[in-house]
């Protein structure tokens, strides 16, 4: 994941550092990989991924998780589809990701 984060955009690095500092913590028995070329946490499965995009952060929890945070999405303009969700790199809320984070990390 580190190698991931230093190939991206020096003015990102430090907010894709914390995203994956709060997954980490938010899922500490996750096995840390790379799939789909993203930093990926896995536990029996793909629990959930992130990516650097151009302009905006994208989370990949599954469509569960994504239904399931829909109506905060919502409340706060966010845009998703059915398994990703956006966030505009000034507008990464990092107590969300963590509850995301945590809601895929439930068997």
């Amino acid at each position: 994941m580190d190698e991931y984060i230093l190939k991206q955009d020096e003015k990102i690095q430090p907010l894709l550092r914390e995203v994956c500092a709060v997954i980490r913590a938010a899922l500490p028995d996750a096995e840390e990989r790379m799939s789909w070329q993203m930093p990926t946490f896995w536990k029996k499965r793909n629990l959930i991924h992130f990516a650097a995009q151009k302009k905006h952060l994208g989370i990949y929890p599954g469509p569960e998780a994504v239904e399931h945070f829909a109506p905060v999405l919502e409340k706060h303009g966010f845009l998703y589809s059915k398994g990703a969700i956006r966030f505009p790199y000034d507008k990464v809320p990092l107590e969300l990701i963590r509850e995301i984070a945590e809601f895929c990390g439930k068997e």
